[in-house]
């Protein structure tokens, strides 16, 4: 009898277990099915550079350092090339899908051209290239290309400097060189002799070619600016970041093997000279005085686009207007690389040296709704890799560029996108510019 009581009392609690499961299952299901509120994409601002172009040198300067004559390109120099327009082509046919893919956009028709807004810088690769990305993200409809007449200067790329401003960006970038051009040829001197061996068409040392220039003879120079720049570096590896630019223009552009570097510059080869490239553009580039004299406009009329896109309403100094979705800046690589170093931007993409503002990349800003958080930007690099731009291989969201989320010291969270909250983000890029922005 007894044992009879405890196999009832065991049935009992067993049921009882297993109805608070039931029950829990039930809540849990419940809770499961609500609909949960999503981010949302809001708007979109994109700083991107041109695409691939030919050098800006002409072959009669640049075969005065060569043993060989330089490739002959189907353009004149510092024009984007056909291959380069078809590559942003791409481009453009990406975003449109990738942001269509999060309901930014419609996947296809031309309802939303009016919508998307590019600027472009007044020369023929940064025009064509803004057109190259209208064709993809809108093929067969109506251009919604804008940038200044003619070869008008468009200051939001290429500010004027006035002459006060200099001693400070030339003392600025002398305290990092210890006021001493001749010590960059010390600190870099192995990458230049083999920047040279590529020239010379060496293997090994000895090296050298009768009646051209080397570039470990050049004197190395610090002036007040000129073309454009607040400050000038001349020099060896001024000289040479120029060349290493070449033989990554020349792989992507698809030139055969034997023509990029003269058949001694493989891929690997290629990105290790462009350290050349990376540390110069460093130092002209990337020193806060000269970016802030160099873009402080320009991130500062970034910063009012997005308030505008926050606020739905005309923000002074924006670019566009509040019914936009995307806005295109299109500039070059002296631009990413000045915004960049007043965010203190960072970035590492396979193919590339550390912060290579390379052909086509871009700089993208994303405005997102957070249900029950603050609103949020989300930086990120963005670009096509080596192979794709090589093999001129088109873009989908499933065979996309490569992209490095950014992580801004001034306002970034500890997540996997680095995102900022938008008022932590506003309030450090108005430390940064000193201008007044929408709110």
């Amino acid at each position: 009898m007894k044992a009879k009581l405890i196999i009832v009392i065991r049935c009992l609690l067993a049921c009882l277990f297993l109805q608070a499961c039931f029950s829990s299952a039930q809540a849990t299901s419940h809770v499961d099915r609500r609909p949960k509120a999503r981010e949302q994409l809001k708007f979109v601002l994109v700083l991107t550079r041109h695409g691939v172009r030919s050098p800006t040198w002409t072959n009669a300067r640049l075969d005065q350092y060569a043993k060989q004559p330089w490739p002959q390109w189907p353009v004149e120099p510092g024009i984007l090339t056909a291959h380069g327009k078809q590559l942003m082509t791409y481009f453009g046919a990406y975003y449109r899908a990738y942001l269509a893919q999060l309901g930014l956009l419609s996947t296809e028709g031309c309802a939303d051209a009016s919508r998307v807004y590019l600027w472009a810088d007044t020369d023929q690769r940064t025009r064509e290239t803004a057109h190259g990305l209208a064709d993809g993200m809108f093929p067969g409809c109506q251009e919604q290309v804008h940038a200044l007449p003619g070869a008008t200067r468009d200051e939001l790329f290429h500010p004027e400097f006035e002459s006060s401003l200099q001693p400070t960006e030339y003392a600025s970038l002398a305290g990092r060189i210890g006021n001493d051009p001749t010590a960059l040829l010390a600190a870099y001197r192995m990458p230049l002799e083999a920047m040279q061996r590529v020239l010379d068409g060496c293997r090994a040392e000895p090296c050298g070619s009768e009646g051209n220039t080397n570039l470990l003879t050049l004197e190395p120079s610090l002036t007040a600016g000129s073309e454009g720049h607040s400050v000038q570096l001349k020099g060896p590896l001024s000289t040479a970041a120029t060349f290493a630019e070449n033989f990554q223009l020349e792989y992507l552009e698809g030139m055969p093997a034997e023509a990029v570097g003269w058949g001694r510059v493989d891929e690997a080869q290629m990105v290790s000279l462009m350290l050349l490239h990376a540390a110069s553009s460093d130092l002209i580039q990337r020193t806060p005085s000269i970016a802030h004299a160099q873009a402080s406009d320009l991130l500062s009329h970034i910063l009012q686009t997005l308030s505008q896109a926050m606020r739905r309403a005309p923000v002074a100094g924006a670019i566009g207007s509040p019914d936009d979705k995307v806005v295109f800046l299109i500039g070059h690589d002296t631009n990413i690389s000045n915004v960049a170093a007043l965010l203190d931007a960072h970035w590492l993409v396979h193919g590339y040296q550390r912060d290579d503002a390379a052909p086509g990349g871009a700089l993208v800003f994303e405005l997102w709704r957070r249900p029950g958080r603050a609103d949020a930007v989300k930086v990120y690099y963005e670009v096509q890799s080596p192979e794709q731009m090589r093999n001129s291989v088109p873009l989908t969201t499933t065979n996309p560029p490569k992209k490095a989320a950014i992580f801004l010291p001034g306002c970034s969270l500890s997540s996997n996108d680095s995102a900022c909250d938008w008022k932590d983000f506003q309030q450090f890029l108005l430390t940064q510019t000193g201008k007044p922005a929408g709110h």
